[in-house]
């Protein structure tokens, strides 16, 4: 047997006769060789800085400034609107209007200083789908607007995709984004429908209105006299455009559209332009059979894969003062990865196209200011940003190690033996990862030591499970391999190494921003020996895997190594950084090279944490493994869904569905059962997130089971987990005999052994 398969057997398999301990290590050896200094690539030119560090929002979708009035607006998502002073130290917010619902476009009247005419884009979820998007109007007087005195403009079909952006152009027209209003693939085909208004951008005269409508067409919209097409068309051929914005000097209309399966785009949107969805995902064929409307489509500007991008936020043409370098760049982000990025539009090309920025931010929005400086919104922190030049580091790239054997974490790199110092560990729910077996390895440079228990934001215990806070250095190491014969543990071959290297940033410890881990790819050569330093796009890669079961005996495999970009959709603020490196994944034994003790035990014991616990591991809660049958059906489907689901289905955590699925929660409060699904039906009938005692109507158990297309977990797998497809079809059957409404899937202190 080989050195790496004894190593699998040591982490899977306790020895029967061994006794666990109080601690599995006697001392701590500090770690005082690391190489993993700096980034492999040069700084970005720019960084972000707080622009109003006192005034602070509750989801903030969206600003507008206020004409005249040296104002800002700020919206948030449940409904509120907010007045501030454009002054950067102002510290007062004045409540506008509060609609109670969910409210994603804000707009402003040119002449709002004159009538107080404001608009506003809710989605109210408790009416009937065919009228659940609406835009309404409000007059606000003495900075106050009442509820009561709604003027609505325009209904339509809500959906998976609600678009959401308001916005009045140089014609004095208002233009309304809304999007397929379904959850994969435009599965209403309404991408090039021009008879409703779903995949569009809607251009509308408010100036005016009719005996039956509070607006008028106007007479150059591209659809007008059009036998059976919605006259409010402006564009079409949408999945979502979120955030469109027109250039205050050329009067470009520009908008940021968010792809589905591979492309982000940017476009230039003109009047009874077609922008291709679903036929086409940017310039790329999506659904080319599908019928398509006969205007010609148009092509991007400039796009992204989704190496980089996941969620494009559109931005603007920036003519401020400030960075005069950038001055009639195009400047747009991502929501998902944080990245901003620019581009001079000349000749009808993009020119110093170029990321200027690589953020922790949920970026969601961008509010052009008067003497058009630009803020950026952060969705998460609810803070207000702005762009700033990076400060000189020394931090070039030269020196990052581009071998694995040259970090300084393994002292035999070959057979995977730890640097001194450098500790295994192991989690008691692990990640799917298409049939993967994993090695894990935590490195504290020097006298480093862990805050237990210290992260807090942005969703607060109890909301959400705390993290554990780590000092400047620190490394997470883990390391994938695959059998290459299936139930052959001497053909594991190992595939990548990844590495997660935690930056400590300035200020104090529970500020936001105070942590950013960046993430780096290591691919082991064919000999097995050591592993390459991918570069940032990432890659793949295809093998063969013998299996007797398949047909022919092995079946094809396909393995992605995530982009630096990609790594940031997981490690997210939300989700704590490290998803595996916490208080419910930790507490549980492991085998210290033949002693077995609990791992939150051996930490303490050997001054690891910064503050030793007075409590044992025993009186601290835990998930369990999931894949062992002889846990409870219920604690193993709800350790699943932690461990594989909630980074991203939890608050902020960027999944697009509103239902958090954290183990600490009660279904109750995880809002699972007997919700209809926000993001598509997927031709079930009357589906739920989750219906007790019936998989075949729930939509999490679906989605499970898809090849393709809509499959969850989305990310880093191919490959469906059959066993935990068995499991929750098991956990959902048998929840109408439990009282589930009332149940976590955590184990509590006193029960933990």
């Amino acid at each position: 047997m080989n050195v790496l398969s004894r190593s699998l057997l040591c982490v899977l398999v306790l020895s029967a006769t061994a006794n666990a301990q109080t601690s599995g290590l006697d001392t701590r050896v500090e770690w005082t060789k690391s190489n993993v200094k700096g980034s492999p690539e040069p700084p970005a030119p720019y960084a972000l800085r707080i622009a109003y560090p006192q005034v602070q929002f509750e989801n903030p979708i969206a600003g507008v400034r206020v004409p005249v009035a040296k104002q800002l607006m700020i919206l948030e998502y449940s409904g509120k609107v907010w007045l501030i002073d454009e002054n950067r130290q102002t510290s007062q917010k004045r409540l506008v209007i509060d609609m109670e619902m969910k409210t994603v476009g804000l707009a402003l009247h040119p002449q709002y200083a004159e009538n107080g005419r404001m608009f506003l884009m809710t989605i109210d979820e408790q009416r009937e789908e065919q009228e659940g998007s609406r835009v309404s109007e409000f007059l606000v007087e003495d900075g106050k607007a009442e509820k009561s005195k709604e003027v609505k403009i325009i209904e339509w079909k809500r959906g998976g995709h609600n678009g959401g952006c308001l916005g009045f152009g140089p014609d004095g027209y208002l233009y309304i984004s809304t999007g397929d209003g379904s959850g994969i693939a435009d599965e209403l085909h309404t991408g090039q429908d021009v008879t409703d208004l779903l995949g569009c951008i809607m251009r509308l005269n408010i100036d005016y209105t009719t005996p039956v409508k509070n607006y008028v067409i106007p007479q150059d919209n591209p659809f007008v006299g059009v036998p059976n097409a919605r006259q409010e068309i402006y564009s079409f051929g949408h999945r979502q455009i979120w955030k469109f914005s027109h250039d205050r000097r050329t009067g470009l209309m520009w908008g940021g559209e968010v792809g589905q399966d591979l492309w982000e785009m940017v476009y230039i949107i003109k009047n009874g332009g077609n922008y291709g969805w679903s036929v086409m995902e940017g310039s790329h064929p999506f659904r080319p059979k599908r019928d398509r409307h006969a205007s010609v489509i148009q092509k991007p500007v400039v796009e992204h894969s989704h190496n980089d991008f996941r969620s494009i936020t559109g931005g603007y043409v920036y003519y401020g003062k400030r960075l005069k370098e950038l001055q009639k760049h195009y400047i747009y982000g991502d929501f998902d990865t944080g990245k901003i990025w620019s581009f001079k539009y000349e000749s009808g090309k993009a020119k110093q196209w170029s990321e200027l920025a690589d953020t922790s931010i949920r970026l969601v929005s961008f509010i052009e200011q008067a003497d058009g400086e630009l803020l950026l919104v952060d969705y998460a922190s609810g803070m207000l940003h702005e762009l700033v030049k990076a400060p000189p580091t020394p931090e070039d790239g030269k020196d990052f190690p581009r071998l694995l054997s040259e970090t300084g974490l393994f002292k035999d790199t070959k057979n995977l033996t730890p640097e001194d110092g450098v500790l295994s560990y192991s989690v008691n729910s692990p990640l799917w990862s298409d049939n993967a077996v994993k090695f894990r390895h935590l490195a504290i440079p020097g006298k480093g030591t862990i805050d237990f228990d210290d992260v807090l934001y942005p969703e607060r215990p109890p909301a959400a499970p705390p993290g554990w806070r780590f000092p400047d250095g620190t490394v997470a190491v883990k390391t994938f391999a695959v059998e290459m014969e299936v139930g052959n543990p001497d053909s594991l071959r190992r595939l990548e190494t990844r590495i997660l290297h935690h930056k400590k940033m300035g200020g104090p410890d529970n500020d936001y921003g105070a942590q950013v881990w960046r993430g780096y790819t290591y691919v082991w050569n064919e000999e097995q020996t050591d592993a390459v330093l991918l570069g940032k796009e990432g890659g793949n890669l295809e093998f063969t895997v013998k299996d007797v079961s398949a047909k022919g005996g092995q079946y094809v495999q396909r393995w992605h190594f995530p982009s630096r970009a990609e790594c940031t959709l997981c490690h997210t603020m939300a989700s704590r950084y490290v998803l595996g490196i916490n208080t419910l994944q930790m507490n549980k034994d492991h085998d210290y090279d033949g002693t077995v003790a609990n791992q939150i035990d051996t930490f303490n014991q050997i001054g690891l944490f910064s503050e030793k616990l007075e409590m044992p591991a025993s009186a601290l809660p835990r998930i369990v493994d999931h894949r062992d049958p002889e846990e409870p059906v219920h604690l193993r489907a709800r350790s699943y869904l932690m461990s594989n689901c909630s980074h991203c289905h939890r608050r902020w955590g960027g999944g697009n569905a509103e239902f958090s699925l954290l183990a600490n929660k009660t279904l109750e409060d995880a809002a699972v059962i007997g919700v209809a699904p926000g993001q598509g039906a997927f031709q079930l009938k009357d589906p739920a997130l989750i219906v007790p005692g019936e998989p075949a109507r729930s939509l999490i158990y679906h989605r499970m089971k898809l090849d393709g297309l809509g499959r969850m977990p989305h990310v880093a797998s191919s490959i469906q987990d059959k066993s935990a497809i068995e499991l929750i079809r098991k956990w959902i059957e048998g929840l109408p005999e439990k009282e589930y409404l009332q149940e976590t899937g955590v184990v509590s202190g006193h029960a933990n052994k």
